[in-house]
């Protein structure tokens, strides 16, 4: 039996569409014929765990059959132990993680938009680290730090500096495997920019430094949003599960979870057989 691999989706800032990318990984690797836990960190919010939880209730409204993940939580009362000591959040997750892990192909780590013990657990068990990022320098700062004047990069950030760590100790305690570190340009504008290019140009610098690849992440579409409160993603549409009407744009939808999935190196998870059947 294959070895469960840890996907943790991680980034220190709210708001930069790690939860999306998410249930769009979960939901694909479901459909490429995996077993997926999840576990979601962010306790106040649970963002992760309530997609699905909308997504039981509508396959049982619909009448249909959808996957779905191993939903793993810390505890009964997320919000409370969110307000609990830190060696309780610890304890709960570390019994979550060993009991996803014995469960399925791969577990699947949410994280909260800022530092938490936890998290940084999450990171340190990781075999790949995905952390999605607004195409700005208000998301290239939780990454590093560039001179107000020159625009030269200057210094990796904190939460670089977290995913250095756990891929240092990974390698001191003999993983013959390294962790994988992709970052994805998320919600990308239509249009070329200026800007773009600088914050491109100092991704790439920081890349060689930090050491972590660059893909392609979703852009910023209305289906995306639409979808949500039902607790699908566009791999689930089909003549049976049409909850909005179907453009051209979802196909283009549909092609960037696909390169998504395969700049993850997770090809063979990518939903081919079952897009193509669509």
């Amino acid at each position: 039996m294959a070895e469960t691999r840890v996907i943790v989706v991680g980034n220190e800032k709210g708001g930069a569409g790690k939860s999306t990318i998410a249930v769009h990984l979960a939901t694909a690797l479901l459909y490429g014929g995996a077993k997926v836990a999840l576990l979601d960190l962010d306790l106040r919010q649970c963002t992760s765990m309530r997609f699905f939880e909308n997504r039981k209730a509508w396959v049982a409204g619909n009448d249909v059959t959808l996957p779905e993940p191993i939903p793993f939580r810390l505890s009964e009362d997320d919000v409370a132990l969110a307000a609990a000591p830190e060696a309780e959040q610890v304890a709960k997750f570390e019994a979550a993680f060993l009991a996803a892990r014995e469960a399925a192909d791969f577990v699947l780590i949410d994280t909260p938009g800022g530092d938490t013990q936890i998290s940084r657990m999450a990171h340190g068990l990781a075999d790949l680290i995905v952390t999605p990022m607004n195409d700005s320098f208000v998301d290239f700062d939780m990454l590093g730090h560039v001179d107000p004047v020159t625009m030269e990069l200057q210094k990796p950030s904190l939460y670089s500096l977290t995913v250095w760590e756990a891929r240092k100790a990974r390698a001191l305690a003999g993983q013959r495997q390294p962790l994988d570190w992709v970052v994805l340009r998320n919600r990308l504008a239509t249009t070329e920019a200026r800007n773009r290019k600088r914050v491109e140009d100092r991704l790439t610098a920081l890349s060689k430094r930090v050491g972590f690849r660059m893909g392609p992440g979703l852009r910023d579409r209305v289906i995306y949003r639409e979808l949500f409160p039902f607790g699908l993603t566009i791999a689930d549409l089909s003549p049976q599960v049409r909850p909005v009407p179907v453009s051209l744009q979802h196909l283009a939808a549909r092609q960037e979870l696909r390169a998504l999935m395969h700049s993850l190196g997770l090809s063979a998870y990518s939903g081919e057989t079952l897009l193509a059947a669509q």
